[in-house]
């Protein structure tokens, strides 16, 4: 019997792909789901280790994207030529020299209409204080993050180079969707490098409504060709909608659903080894997985009336302005304490406005105030929360924009007869400002600077993908090691880590 069976069976008979499905169908798909485990991380580890010199200062990030260009005139960078001028053409002004400029022409993609310099300075709209003991003046629009600022370091000298507003995918990829194709996400370069701290929960998360199609849409958290398993998660923090595409239908036990998707997990695992290459059936794998699990975590983590009315109230949840942002930076705290390595928070998405609502065109005293209030008491709560739990050290929190306003008024039909509180800023992508604190960042700084009308980045210029470099730095990768065969990154999109920043 041994013999006829070797001679009906023989062992050369048969193949690899014969075995694997055998094994996928006798042991659930057990074995390949180890080796498609081992492969994800092999390759981050691979990535990993070229930075292995890097000792990493942060284990989490906290990205705070504000959509359409918030001022960085009336936010962090203060110009009392401003207020001096109010009125005059920059012709007019001793600072005419800023309109010959070299970065006025070099610094502007093909794409972009041209700045309109022709129009009247027009003054700051909001006053500016000096704060805490480092003294850094922030505006009166700002206190909560103004009572913060010994944790901030401002950097008022980036630059970019997209005028319109798909400058939103070139500070969250490095690149112009429309020049350049699509490049991941810094979000998405920070998972494939490192991997996972939680395997009950996603290691990137996006909360907020993203930009509009026009902006990136949700390529500006997607992995691009990294692979569909590094984009980010969106989360909702409404805990009946928490998981994107809840089941609907009746109720089911929990163990009905778990035998469905074992039963939907066998059979793209025996797809898998048909098609060994195919990252979005690997990826598929892996979601269903990580769905599951996240049905019972992630409503927990969204259930926010089990913190304190102490720290419910820091957030502000009980004022309607800042509830909604409120929830989402405390969301973003319990998913730090819980092992999410990115969390990216968009502010100003709107159904409406494509641009979004940083957007000042005009009205830009009333604009900008509204914007500035929804997120100032939820943002100055989370780094003071952070810091009283012991996160900040290990936390890094980033405010990021995608261009500032220029420092005349918005060209307008009527010109220098409207009244002041219909003015406003057009997009000015030559100087603007961020910050950054926690996790490895000096505090009590200011970095860069741009000239005296705040036009142009003049000391300590970056480009915003310098921005990046210092993110995944602090995170222990090396930038410019980040790269897959085959696909060939643009030195613009690795950036530089800004040194002088890091303790």
């Amino acid at each position: 019997m041994k013999t006829a069976r070797h001679h009906a069976y023989p062992c050369c008979s048969i193949g690899r792909r014969k075995f694997l499905v055998d094994a996928g169908l006798g042991f659930t798909g057990l074995a390949l789901r180890a080796l498609l485990f081992e492969d994800r991380n092999a390759r981050a580890a691979e990535s990993a280790a070229e930075s292995s010199a890097l000792v990493p200062k942060a284990k989490n990030v906290i990205w705070l994207f504000m959509l359409g260009g918030a001022s960085h005139l009336e936010t962090f960078d203060p110009k009392p030529a401003l207020d001096k001028y109010d009125g005059k053409t920059i012709g007019k002004t001793p600072f005419e020299h800023v309109l010959q400029a070299p970065h006025l022409v070099k610094n502007i993609r093909p794409i972009a209409r041209k700045p309109q310099t022709g129009t009247q300075i027009l003054r700051t709209q909001v006053g500016f204080r000096k704060r805490g003991e480092s003294g850094i003046e922030v505006c009166d629009w700002l206190p909560n993050i103004g009572d913060r600022v010994d944790d901030l370091c401002v950097i008022r000298s980036l630059w970019t180079t997209d005028f319109s507003h798909s400058a939103q995918m070139e500070f969250n990829t490095g690149r112009t969707s429309l020049l350049d194709g699509r490049e991941p996400s810094l979000g998405s370069w920070a998972h494939y490098g490192l991997g996972t701290l939680n395997s009950q929960l996603p290691q990137f998360i996006v909360l907020g409504r993203p930009p509009s199609d026009f902006g990136g849409g949700h390529a500006s958290h997607q992995a691009s060709y990294l692979g569909p398993e590094h984009d980010g998660v969106p989360l909702d923090v409404d805990p009946a909608r928490a998981v994107p595409y809840p089941p609907g239908g009746p109720a089911q036990y929990q163990e009905t659903q778990q035998a469905e998707f074992e039963l939907v997990g066998r059979l793209n695992r025996l797809a898998a080894v048909e098609y060994p290459s195919d990252p979005a059936l690997q990826a598929r794998i892996k979601s269903y997985e990580l769905a599951f699990r996240m049905q019972t975590a992630m409503p927990d983590i969204v259930k926010l009336n089990n913190e304190t009315a102490e720290t419910q109230k820091l957030y502000g949840l009980d004022n309607p302005v800042t509830s909604p942002f409120g929830k989402q930076c405390l969301v973003a705290r319990r998913l730090v304490e819980r092992g999410v390595r990115f969390i990216q928070i968009y502010h100003g998405g709107d159904a409406d406005d494509d641009n979004g609502l940083w957007d000042s065109h005009q009205e830009l005293r009333k604009n900008l105030s509204q914007r500035c209030s929804e997120v100032d008491q939820p943002i100055g709560g989370l780094l003071k929360d952070l810091k009283r739990r012991g996160l900040l050290d290990s936390t890094l929190v980033v405010w990021v924009t995608e261009f500032g306003r220029s420092p005349n008024m918005e060209p307008r039909p009527k010109g220098a007869t409207d009244t002041e509180n219909l003015r406003g800023r057009d997009h000015h992508i030559f100087g603007f400002s961020a910050w950054m604190a926690g996790g490895g960042i000096k505090g009590g700084l200011v970095h860069g600077c741009t000239d005296e009308l705040g036009f142009h980045a003049v000391e300590k210029r970056h480009y915003v993908t310098d921005i990046h470099a210092t993110v995944l730095h602090l995170l222990g990768l090396n930038s410019r090691q980040l790269e897959i065969p085959g696909r060939k990154r643009l030195d613009v999109e690795r950036g530089r880590p800004i040194a002088e920043i890091i303790a």
